[in-house]
């Protein structure tokens, strides 16, 4: 018997090399792929007036049917896209660390930090690891790693590929309702941009989606707290998708 397909997708600026702590804990029952989004990793830069169905479409081929899907932060919202647009695809959806419906001081805060990162981008990159990882224990290599793959961007890519990030939370919202798949929400209860409160509102536009709140953990939850984030998912697929 084949064994079920878990799909990774990582967050802005990052790249499918961010799972590795995750996928680390993973048991051998399912098949793991981290994949990276377009304009990502070894992908072609994304062009300007990029779009979140781009994003989609750009993974969606190499997405096997039935998959687990799990997407963080702007891989949340390219995975609730692929929920919605793609149930062929998703047998299970999982949004860690994800945005919703942001409010209009929340709008302006992301598109501040999109202004910062085009006026300077490694300012704006120290700005999102401090963001991200202050107060935690997380290991410094990972830390690191994560500077060095932000870093690597081309930067108009980064920037268009942000913009998305920063703004289709507000196009998915109305779409959400529809999905239709077992859903999970994810977050860290210190996650000062994708905050608990964004969980609390994935779940309730989701039918039937179930919100998890990690005590202690920030945004990188994946890197910060893979065995936490591991627990969650495994009993959710046991538990939703009868696996």
């Amino acid at each position: 018997m084949a064994k079920p397909s878990l799909v990774l997708l990582h967050g802005v600026g990052l790249d499918s090399t961010m799972w590795g702590p995750t996928t680390a804990l993973l048991e051998d029952d399912v098949d793991v792929l981290a994949l990276d989004l377009p304009g990502h990793g070894r992908r072609e830069p994304a062009p300007d007036g990029v779009t979140l169905a781009d994003l989609a479409d750009g993974v969606a081929g190499d997405v096997p049917p039935g998959s687990h899907l799990v997407g963080f932060s702007l891989g949340a919202l390219v995975a609730q896209h692929l929920a919605r647009h793609r149930p062929d695809l998703v047998a299970t959806l999982t949004s860690v660390s994800s945005v919703c419906r942001r409010t209009e001081e929340e709008r302006a805060a992301v598109l501040g930090r999109l202004e910062s990162a085009a006026a300077d981008f490694p300012g704006s990159v120290a700005a999102s690891l401090h963001r991200w990882y202050d107060g935690t224990d997380t290991d410094p290599e990972w830390v690191r790693r994560t500077e060095a793959t932000l870093l690597a961007n081309d930067v108009r890519s980064y920037l268009n590929c942000y913009r998305v990030f920063a703004t289709a939370d507000a196009e998915i919202a109305p779409e959400l309702p529809r999905i239709a798949v077992p859903a999970l929400a994810v977050t860290g209860e210190l996650d000062p941009g994708s905050t608990p409160g964004m969980t609390h509102r994935l779940a309730a536009a989701i039918p039937g989606c179930r919100a998890v709140v990690v005590p202690g953990a920030r945004h990188m939850l994946p890197v910060q707290r893979p065995r936490d984030l591991v627990t969650c998912l495994t009993t959710f697929i046991g538990e939703r998708a009868h696996v």
